[in-house]
């Protein structure tokens, strides 16, 4: 099957969607937690999150555009706190329900059954249900001229894990913290690893980590 511009710019927007969210495989699953300047929290699932950069470590999101209430990004731009929470099996219903359009004064914590957790001196709460949650400051935000949707960049400042899931390089070991992934818009994966690669040089041969 070969789909053309054409046939995608044509399809009914829904179904459309569906296709064009699937194209890059693989997301990350993360619940984005705020909370507004009145104490409101907010909780939404969102699979935007890509690494932009480590020193500064960077994580930019990308927020859709402006055609209903953003509570997420309006609550971002006004406190410029968040954080991000790996989704695992045991919440993933919970953590789909979160992106329902609630009202902005009903949390998402409370609609959906997670709980809300603070780390000292850190205003936007956490998912005390995840694994692998980090805070984050606001660096920077852009309201993208080709589709109207938001890059928002954030610093990581502080993150928190099980003690198994860190290796001795620095790399998380993402199964022991049982974070699933995304595909489409609202079908969820475990993983199992494959393999692991050691670092590539242009004068050795592809070769696998041991252990």
């Amino acid at each position: 099957m070969l789909v053309d511009a054409e046939q995608i710019a044509n399809w009914e927007s829904r179904y459309r969607a569906a296709f064009v969210n699937s194209l890059t495989g693989y997301k990350s699953a993360n619940l984005v937690g705020t909370r507004d300047l009145e104490g409101r929290e907010n909780l939404a699932i969102m699979s935007s999150a890509v690494h932009l950069g480590s020193h500064p470590p960077l994580i930019m999101l990308i927020v859709r555009p402006d055609e209903s209430p953003r509570h997420t990004l309006e609550n971002i731009l006004a406190s410029e706190v968040y954080t991000l929470n790996h989704v695992t099996p045991a919440i993933v219903p919970a953590a789909h329900q979160t992106a329902a359009r609630y009202p902005r004064d009903v949390s998402e914590f409370s609609a959906c059954g997670l709980t809300p957790g603070y780390q000292p001196g850190f205003a936007a709460p956490y998912v005390r249900e995840a694994a692998v949650s980090m805070g984050l400051y606001l660096r920077e935000h852009r309201e993208l001229s080709i589709n109207g949707t938001h890059m928002v960049i954030g610093e990581v400042v502080w993150a928190a894990l099980p003690d198994a899931a860190l290796r001795e390089d620095g790399s998380l070991a993402l199964e022991a913290t049982q974070t699933v992934a995304l595909s489409g818009l609202d079908t969820y994966h475990t993983t199992q690893t494959l393999k692991r690669m050691a670092y590539a040089k242009p004068d050795k041969p592809p070769s696998e980590v041991e252990g």
